[in-house]
């Protein structure tokens, strides 16, 4: 067995679905959870995601050898905050943050340094939905984690991460927090503001109800992630601007120059741009 007690900062999609895949491996012994909200720590006490549950994050982590932290990005700090002083002295924590700069930065701010046993960590893996009930055992296998050690960190403690990655069927990778945080930016938080901008966009236009009404399977694909948790995804722009921000203005001047394309009737940019986009997307999905 991996982990003797997990403490879930967090019980929803992420730290529900881990809760689930360690549960099925047989890697774990007990589970406590702990949120602010009553009803989906029970319901996750009644679908047997955890054993147990608590509202103060001290007595949570205390006797865990094994915290996962799945808070919102702005609730980082305050979380690592209410664990100080309660940690077991062999404890090793490890977040699914999508952001990992940010996050140790806080670690530094309460600690004065980022612990040996801390990991950060996250998982490349979720859907839209949000919740203990929306988790399931399965989401990680065959997915990345990428974990982002700094040289604080302590070996063993990265081994104990990688194992408990691994019983869930996920992929390690490691990676210099910045290069994850410049990566993630591109491939994941730029994606979910073209979907959160172009809905909100559309909800203003004058014919927005016939918009809604036709769209097709195109539309829905593609808006998919504008379902995604607000606040989480407000955190994450605040936690990663500077490299969210600039990937957004280079976008910006792309659809200037799509714009003027069209209205200008130029077949010759339209096709170059649409060629090589192509040309990339298609060598993207060929390469999974």
């Amino acid at each position: 067995m991996i982990i003797h007690k997990l403490a879930v900062i967090g019980v929803g999609l992420i730290g529900g679905s881990l809760a689930r895949a360690l549960k099925a491996a047989g890697q774990v012994g007990e589970i406590i959870g702990c949120g602010r909200g009553r009803e989906n720590l029970e319901k996750a006490v009644e679908l047997g995601v955890i054993d147990s549950y608590t509202h103060d994050i001290g007595a949570a982590v205390e006797g865990a050898d094994m915290v996962f932290l799945a808070v919102p990005l702005g609730a980082m700090r305050d979380t690592l905050m209410a664990m100080k002083g309660h940690l077991a002295e062999h404890a090793v924590i490890t977040d699914g943050g999508s952001v990992k700069g940010s996050v140790i930065a806080d670690c530094e701010a309460v600690f004065g340094e980022v612990l040996p046993g801390f990991v950060p960590g996250h998982p490349i893996a979720g859907t839209e939905k949000n919740g203990v009930e929306a988790s399931f055992a399965e989401l990680y296998q065959n997915r990345r984690v990428i974990l982002t050690p700094v040289r604080e960190t302590d070996e063993n403690a990265i081994e104990r991460v990688q194992a408990m990655w691994r019983s869930c069927g996920a992929e390690i990778n490691r990676m210099a927090p910045d290069d994850h945080d410049r990566v993630l930016a591109a491939t994941s938080h730029l994606p979910h503001m073209l979907a959160f901008a172009l809905v909100d966009m559309l909800s203003r236009v004058d014919y927005e109800e016939d918009i809604f009404k036709y769209a097709a399977g195109g539309f829905r694909d593609f808006t998919r992630i504008a379902s995604s948790n607000p606040i989480m995804w407000r955190d994450i722009c605040v936690a990663n601007k500077d490299a969210v921000a600039t990937l957004v203005e280079s976008y910006a001047d792309e659809m200037t120059q799509l714009a003027i394309a069209i209205r200008e009737n130029d077949i010759d940019t339209l096709t170059k741009m649409f060629t090589n986009a192509k040309k990339h997307r298609d060598a993207f999905i060929d390469g999974i």
